[in-house]
């Protein structure tokens, strides 16, 4: 190494020359320049020290991570169990080469940012230091100096003489001393720097080679055998991805190649399917924002089991809006919007509005909403049911000119109770023959599906011979407590229509009744249906409304002449009414019949069965004999009533609630 040409000389430093001093700037130049390097150069150092001890932390980190792939319990993570035992066997690697680093920057620490740091403080402080005592030591001696030279000539004072020269000497020599220490600092520092320099190099560097030694030593044949391994079987998973790909590829080509309706809303080109039990997709639902103001959000919605749930766009599961189960459905006019249905609970307290996205969709909703709220899914085989009711829909608007192919659906015309039927003997079924439909029903029969006209008008308009009832629960003639006392029964249904019949003797006419009826509601989409209260008692059948307690309308007993339950359905029933027509002049009038279908929330059994013991009843008390014999062998409650079913309406007694109603009234 060159030897150092340029120093300042000691000897030149008592005198002072401005040469001396004009060098000993250029060293201090020199210096302050060395100053500012050797700080850039310990922060770059720091920095590679900080990324060694960052690289040690997130190697730790990543061992750690890698194991924790097996915690993890992913959905879709069957079949990871080599992917699993391969990133363990990472991870032990990777834990291995964590040491590696912190040991190189232990290594880093000690060996190169350690030795500059050491220089910082005390070389070069050490100069600054040194600089600011010489600076203070020219001051001194300047100012002693002007003080000298300041004595006057004429009148001498020795003592002052004396005094000024001691303070010269003392301030020359204290300046002579720290400019031996600042030069001679400043000599050293010419060698001191080169050293610095160097050094943290020289221990970066020899951390580095033990570093890689040290990994040559851990990465041994056996992880080279590993990483083979490693490298063909991600070689293997990506030729599946490009084949699965290719086949993704394929699958779409194929289905953006369909026609643009497809993406159309509202097409109008398949026909929608009645026997669905099941439905899932989007619909708009009116909310309520304000008093007077809605809103529509589009939502999901799927049916599960009797249940319309809800489930909004981002969420993990749906949640229950209504309960299908004898719930009601209907096409309503909505804020000028297209498609728009509403769904009515049973009690009629909770409804709401929702919009389809297209014909199709609108009629399927429908449709679905009415299967579950008949409970289809219930059944063994809710599909052939709502498929079989759809026949039946089907039939409803074609012309049947045989009941050769209903012949083993017939229900039994000797049924025993609670399903009795009060019939009268025929030659159809003497000889087993079935009616056709027009001997029952004559073609193009209009259906009353709701009692919505005072009793009067509604019984002529269907021909019956039923008894009209005062608004204010009074009956127009004054019957005895104790017609009524001995039975008493009231049951919750829906009336599904009314209409005109041929006959009255026959309970064939019920069941035809009943299939044009549904059919005819199925068909036009009239699916909401009003709850009553029917009381049979032991003089009349009264259809109530539960709200106002009002009668509805009123038959006398003698006037039913046929009632029965479906076979299949056990919660529908229905019965004939007969009355008189007198518009053919005849003063004694013509017989007309009108049958009226119920849907209850009970078995019709039982009700065919309360009104067959009402007519017992009728019959006995023309027989005084025969009417104690009957209440022997009839169970009685405590006041003397037969005693039939529990009550289904929320009051124990119902004619006494019946009354206290009718004088609120």
């Amino acid at each position: 190494m060159p030897a150092v040409h340029h120093k300042l000389l000691l000897e030149d430093a008592l005198q002072d020359s401005p040469q001396t001093r004009s060098l000993l700037s250029v060293f201090e130049e020199d210096s302050g320049m060395l100053t500012d390097y050797t700080n850039q150069l310990l922060q770059t150092l720091q920095r590679v020290f900080g990324a060694q001890s960052e690289m040690g932390l997130a190697t730790e980190q990543l061992s750690q991570q890698l194991l924790d792939y097996e915690k993890k319990n992913f959905a879709l993570g069957k079949g990871d169990e080599e992917v699993i035992s391969t990133l363990q066997n990472f991870a032990k690697t990777v834990g291995e080469l964590n040491s590696l680093h912190s040991d190189l920057a232990s290594q880093m620490a000690d060996s190169m940012v350690f030795p500059l740091i050491q220089f910082r403080e005390k070389d070069l402080t050490e100069i600054s230091t040194l600089k600011e005592i010489f600076s203070i030591a020219t001051d001194e001696h300047e100012a002693a100096m002007v003080k000298y030279s300041r004595l006057p000539k004429k009148k001498e004072n020795e003592k002052l003489k004396a005094d000024l020269v001691k303070e010269v000497a003392y301030t020359r020599r204290k300046q002579h001393q720290a400019s031996l220490q600042y030069y001679c600092a400043l000599n050293a520092l010419q060698y001191r720097k080169r050293v610095a320099m160097l050094e943290p190099m020289l221990g970066y560097t020899q951390a580095q080679i033990s570093f890689f030694k040290k990994g040559i030593e851990l990465v041994s044949k056996k992880m080279e055998n590993f990483l083979s391994s490693v490298s063909k079987m991600t070689q293997n998973i990506q030729a599946q991805l490009d084949v699965e790909a290719e086949a993704m590829r394929t699958s779409q080509k194929e289905l953006l190649s369909v026609e643009d309706t497809v993406y159309m809303p509202d097409k109008d080109t398949d026909s929608f399917n009645r026997t669905l039990i099941q439905k899932a997709g989007y619909l708009n639902i009116r909310n309520k924002t304000g008093l007077v103001t809605t809103a529509w959000d589009r939502l999901f919605f799927f049916t599960q089991g009797g249940n319309l749930m809800c489930q909004p766009r981002g969420a993990v599961a749906g949640g229950m809006v209504l309960d299908l189960d004898n719930s009601s459905v209907m096409a309503v006019e909505c804020e000028d919007r297209r498609y728009c249905f509403q769904i009515t609970s049973p009690s009629g307290k909770t409804s709401m509005i929702l919009q389809a996205e297209s014909k199709k969709e609108y009629e399927e909703w429908i449709c679905t909403v009415n299967n579950i709220s008949r409970q289809i899914y219930l059944t063994d085989n809710p599909e052939a049911v709502a498929i079989r009711l759809n026949q039946t829909a089907i039939q409803a608007v074609t012309p049947i000119t045989s009941f050769e192919k209903r012949q083993d659906g017939l229900p039994n015309p000797d049924r025993a109770k609670p399903g009795g039927v009060h019939t009268s003997g025929t030659d159809s079924q003497k000889t087993g023959t079935a009616p056709e439909p027009a001997d029952l029903i004559a073609p193009g029969t209009p259906i009353q599906f709701d009692i919505m006209l005072p009793a009067s008008e509604f019984q002529d308009q269907n021909r019956t011979g039923g008894r009209r009832t005062n608004p204010f629960g009074e009956t127009d003639d004054c019957t005895t407590e104790s017609d009524d006392s001995l039975l008493q029964q009231v049951f919750v249904v829906r009336f599904q229509g009314s209409m005109a019949v041929r006959c009255g003797n026959n309970q064939e006419v019920i069941y035809e009744a009943m299939r044009q009826v549904l059919a005819a509601r199925a068909i036009h989409n009239i699916f909401r249906t009003t709850e009553s209260h029917l009381m049979v008692t032991s003089s009349s059948l009264s259809l109530i409304d539960p709200q106002t307690q009002v009668t509805r309308i009123s038959f006398q007993l003698e006037e039913v002449c046929q009632f029965a339950a479906h076979q299949e359905n056990g919660r529908l029933m229905g019965f004939v009414v007969e009355g008189r027509d007198w518009s053919d002049g005849n003063e004694e009038g013509e017989p007309s019949f009108s049958a009226f279908v119920f849907e209850s929330n009970t078995e019709g059994e039982k009700i065919c069965y309360t009104i067959n013991l009402a007519k017992e009843i009728t019959e006995a008390k023309k027989d005084p004999d025969a009417l104690a014999k009957l209440m022997k062998n009839m169970p009685l409650t405590n006041a003397g009533k037969f005693l039939l079913l529990e009550p289904e309406t929320d009051n124990s007694n119902p004619r006494e609630s019946q009354e206290d109603l009718e004088s609120e009234a």
